[in-house]
């Protein structure tokens, strides 16, 4: 427990280095040069063992690991995407560079008090839950009461995701189920793997949507947002960010 404490402490010191510019501590490698336009930050929530980790390495790096191990309170990674948006005038189209902040929570019980004092300062969440777990799914519920009580406001962004669609000999949550929670909760819903990479960059392009939409939206008539307020197009770009911080 001592050595998960220390592990919990320096990744949460090398997310507050990250977010004040500052790199004076080695172990975190992270990009903080500046040059972007918009800095977002997207959070994974969810049961554990759900495939969080997974399914955000599988996003930044396009790629399968099967042996990662349980997250111990707060990871994250990193990714850099070019978006189509429009200028403060409405009409004239600009490239916007965004950077993407993904960071992935614990799910155990005993990490709670630490991950939710993260949901106030993420833009959008990724709510997941794993197609073979009915137990998961039934959980869903419970986050969101969390987000609820602990997010920026009482109807934040959030997508809803099933993980580990390939698995369908195992598969204990239909997908009318999933529709039906979305469709309640008013929230997209996307069936995803990251053994084989199916859906996972829609369902985060999705978030990014909404997270642009409101941003659009918030913005004053003169423009508030730096470089004009951004409207997402289907159009992506990814430029690799060496993500994470090794602690």
């Amino acid at each position: 427990m001592a050595t998960e404490r220390i592990s919990v402490l320096l990744t949460k010191y090398c997310l507050e280095l990250h977010s004040s510019g500052k790199v004076a501590y080695s172990g975190c490698e992270m990009a903080v040069d500046g040059d972007y336009d918009y800095l977002i930050k997207l959070l994974a929530l969810g049961d554990s063992g759900v495939g969080k980790t997974s399914f955000l390495y599988r996003y930044t790096d396009q790629h399968f690991n099967r042996r990662f191990t349980t997250t111990v309170g707060i990871d994250f990674r990193e990714k850099r995407v070019n978006y189509m948006g429009t200028g403060a005038d409405g009409t004239s189209q600009k490239n916007l560079k965004v950077h993407l902040q993904l960071w992935d929570t614990a799910g155990q019980e005993r990490f709670r008090s630490l991950t939710t004092a993260f949901f106030r300062d993420a833009m959008g969440f990724l709510l997941m839950f794993d197609l073979s777990s009915q137990q998961s799914f039934l959980n869903v519920r419970n986050w969101m009461s969390q987000l609820q009580v602990n997010a920026y406001c009482d109807s934040p962004d959030i997508v809803l995701v099933g993980t580990k669609a390939d698995l369908q000999d195992t598969r204990d949550v239909q997908v009318e189920q999933a529709r039906d929670l979305a469709a309640r909760y008013g929230i997209p819903y996307f069936e995803t793997s990251a053994a084989t990479g199916v859906a996972v960059d829609e369902a985060v392009r999705a978030l990014l949507g909404l997270v642009m939409k409101r941003m659009e939206q918030s913005a004053e008539p003169s423009g508030a947002a730096p470089n004009g307020s951004a409207t997402v197009s289907q159009e992506v770009t990814d430029t690799p960010v060496r993500g994470g911080c090794e602690c």
